[in-house]
């Protein structure tokens, strides 16, 4: 009988079938202490668990990436592989656009991360899916070392990954994007929360969906340090910013874009696109599991710029 398959995520998503636990136990041996039946006496993993979690993301870059060093610490953020994965498929279908429907490949894409994070995670999958080039930027010292670590130890990554400190932690792309870059596609998955108050309290909601069970002070599942999940203002506040400096960079990027958690912002998130007159803009809808989210995408350059601009490559 075949997998089920995952409907929601996008068809090139090497996740789309439901987990073949078997085959990541053969591949990640640790994995199998993390697996227990669940209430429908399948097996599972806790994803309740961060230890959990991390590991079964290990066996996932090991088993459909090649990746076999992904090593960073425990407290930083644990990303879920599925949903990084759509972000970057959906990303190069709009590249796609502005070449003549076909997804454009190899290393003189160049991608920029805006938050990389210490796990390196969407270089990782978008240097094995397509082998772009990637800057991963970052405001934490920690994490932009840890990446480093991760780019130096796995062989496919070492040619085709940045990493960036941005030391102002006021700006996006400033010192980053220089005055004659040319860049694709930016992307970013913002602090979801406007406080620590705020962090706390959805993990209390998250734990309570994931075990049906109220927890006072709970442990993050996928992890994260405050500049990981807390922005002052929030996701929206995130988003508002980095589209209001974006504009000084308007011919060195093809493409802008966010991660937006809440739905509840993209109505902001629009009024701000149209203050700023892009000349595009898109909002693609994604999902994960029972998660529904999106992706915002801008651009300042006109439909003729845009087919032009692989023209020039």
């Amino acid at each position: 009988m075949p997998a089920e398959e995952k409907t929601r995520l996008h068809p090139r998503n090497k996740n789309r079938e439901r987990y073949d636990l078997e085959a990541l136990k053969a591949s990640s041996p640790g994995l199998k202490n993390f697996i227990k039946p669940n209430k429908f006496g399948a097996e599972s993993i806790d994803f309740a668990n961060p230890d959990a979690v991390r590991i079964l993301n290990k066996a996932l870059l090991k088993h459909y990436y090649g990746i076999n060093n992904w090593e960073f610490p425990k407290e930083n953020l644990c990303p879920p592989i599925p949903g990084r994965a759509d972000y970057l498929h959906y990303v190069a279908d709009v590249l796609s656009d502005a070449n003549n429907g076909k997804i454009p490949k190899g290393e003189k894409i160049t991608v920029l991360d805006v938050g990389m994070g210490s796990s390196c995670i969407y270089p990782i999958i978008g240097v094995v899916e397509y082998g772009w080039s990637f800057i991963g930027s970052d405001v934490d010292s920690k994490s932009v070392f840890s990446a480093q670590q991760i780019v130096d130890s796995n062989k496919a990554l070492k040619s085709n990954v940045a990493c960036k400190l941005q030391e102002n932690k006021n700006f996006f792309f400033k010192s980053i994007i220089g005055t004659d870059s040319r860049i694709e596609f930016s992307i970013s998955n913002p602090p979801f929360h406007a406080s620590a108050k705020d962090a706390k309290n959805a993990s209390r909601r998250k734990v309570k969906n994931l075990t049906g069970k109220k927890v006072e002070s709970p442990v993050l599942n996928f992890s994260g340090i405050s500049n990981e999940l807390i922005y002052n203002g929030g996701e929206y506040k995130f988003i508002h910013d980095m589209i209001i400096e974006s504009k000084k960079y308007a011919k060195n990027c093809l493409w802008f874009s966010s991660f937006v958690s809440n739905k509840n912002n993209l109505k902001g998130i629009t009024k701000t696109l149209a203050k700023i007159e892009a000349a595009k803009t898109k909002v693609i809808s994604l999902g994960t599991g029972n998660k529904s989210s999106n992706i915002v995408l801008w651009s300042f350059l006109s439909e003729k710029e845009q087919l032009n601009w692989f023209k020039s490559k």
